[in-house]
């Protein structure tokens, strides 16, 4: 049927690192396979970090930021809401 997306809402839930690592190999491995674009929704963030391009950020249903992983480590919105400190 050769799709163009894969759709992934938490893989990760309940795994142990291990497994997410394990999970963060096989999805990079069915992206070089079948040249396919994955759409995550993950709470995981090492498995988001390790696996992301870009990244949107939700809060409470609206866009918060959006970028590489490295700008939204660094995204001052991101770091209050999410881990509650100041900006």
């Amino acid at each position: 049927m050769k799709p163009k997306i894969l759709f992934l809402d938490e893989p990760a839930a309940g795994m142990n690192p291990e497994e997410t690592a394990d999970l963060t190999r096989l999805i990079r491995q069915i992206q070089r396979e079948f040249h396919i674009t994955v759409l995550l929704i993950e709470h995981d963030m090492s498995l988001v970090m390790n696996l992301a391009e870009r990244i949107y950020v939700l809060d409470h249903g609206s866009l918060l930021a959006e970028g590489t992983p490295d700008e939204i480590q660094q995204n001052d919105a991101v770091i209050k809401a999410y881990l509650g400190e100041e900006a």
